[in-house]
């Protein structure tokens, strides 16, 4: 088992069992971004999307509650920078949004269904998985550095260390960075709660309620985990840093450059240069959660595609989840709950490109199957 004197080991491992608990709850309580999403636009049902944004209230008063004490440091994240690529963050989020949508369900959604049994997301999964390598490493990623990253604004100009909300706030009202901090936060999180439970339909739905609590600190969770407990003297190099995660610092859960990153080991397996990450034990545990989960209750069903144009369409949007994942630093794990907890500028706008594509496309897609009746 690991230990403190292993910090590496402790973050792979307490990452496995992290999204392994994450992983049994997605499956037991259905918890779907596209599917709350679509529940909105079809039939007009809130109850998924509030249990969606428990999680982020419960995530975000988390996160910063470490980051107000100290335990981690949250401005060292991928998430926030004193630049902002805004136009790569808007890009991305759409085709994710897009992507997700086409492929039936987001990176997590099909990691949960693998678990169960779908051998779809195994193709789906594995087709995300190479864009986002491409993405990361390839020629999409030329493209992405050539054409989209370029694009930002650089709020260092304005005397801004990073792209905090309540750096902003502090800023523009002289607040203090503790105070701007409780602040932002505090009206974020309570205005979420505020719509969150004034639906009675959520209020008695224990399951729901319970799931999005648990699925808010699994990310807090992975904060302190990697930021707290993972962070430390290197005793190779004796510099301080991040110990077992991908981008070399503070991370918590996502699963679109984790998902290229394992596939990535799996190809160089024999490389001694390859090591578990945060990531990649996250992938496994959410898939391994939810096939215990499945199991358990005798819900385990083998699922293949349902027809030629399923296959299609869900290729394509697994190759747009890839890019746009990776584009717009995060899915809908990794911006909407772990970069939108860091109150990041750029996590809020992806997000929101994110829900605007597959709101868009949820409607063309009926559209289209209106006029093709």
């Amino acid at each position: 088992m690991p230990s403190a004197a292993n910090p590496a080991a402790l973050v792979v491992w307490g990452g496995f069992v992290l999204a392994f608990v994450f992983g049994a709850v997605a499956n037991k309580t259905n918890f779907c971004t596209m599917g709350a999403v679509s529940d909105i636009v079809n039939i007009g049902h809130w109850n998924r999307m509030r249990m969606w944004l428990l999680a982020i209230a419960v995530a975000l008063i988390g996160a910063s509650a470490l980051q107000a004490t100290g335990q981690v440091d949250l401005m060292k994240s991928v998430y926030q920078q004193p630049t902002v690529r805004w136009l790569s963050l808007l890009v991305g989020g759409l085709l994710f949004g897009v992507g997700m949508s086409l492929a039936g369900g987001c990176a997590n959604k099909n990691l949960v269904r693998f678990g169960g049994g779908s051998l779809r997301s195994l193709v789906v999964l594995t087709f995300l998985a190479i864009s986002a390598y491409m993405t990361l490493k390839g020629l999409f990623g030329q493209w992405r550095a050539s054409y989209l990253d370029p694009v930002a604004l650089n709020l260092g100009s304005l005397g801004l260390k990073d792209e905090s909300l309540a750096s902003l706030v502090s800023h523009a009202t002289g607040l203090p960075a503790g105070t701007a901090l409780a602040a932002t936060a505090g009206v974020i999180a309570v205005a979420l709660l505020v719509f969150v439970f004034k639906d009675k339909r959520f209020r008695s739905n224990g399951w729901q309620i319970g799931g999005a609590i648990a699925l808010g600190l699994i990310v807090v969770l992975g904060w302190y985990l990697s930021g707290h407990l993972g962070y430390g003297e290197n005793p190779d190099t004796l510099e301080t840093g991040y110990f077992a995660t991908n981008s070399h610092t503070i991370e918590s859960l996502s699963f679109v450059g984790p998902t290229a990153y394992s596939l990535e080991m799996l190809l160089l397996w024999t490389d001694q240069s390859m090591h578990p990450s945060f990531g990649i034990a996250t992938v496994i545990g959410v898939v391994l959660g939810s096939a215990a989960y499945a199991l358990y209750t005798h819900k385990f069903r083998w699922e293949g595609f349902a027809s030629f144009a399923d296959l299609r369409s869900q290729l394509f949007g697994a190759v747009l989840m890839g890019f746009g994942g990776v584009t717009a630093l995060g899915c809908t794990i990794g911006q909407g709950l772990s970069g939108v907890s860091t109150l990041a500028v750029g996590s809020f706008l992806a997000l929101a490109s994110i829900i605007g594509g597959a709101v868009a496309t949820m409607k063309y897609i009926s559209w289209r199957e209106e006029r093709a009746a």
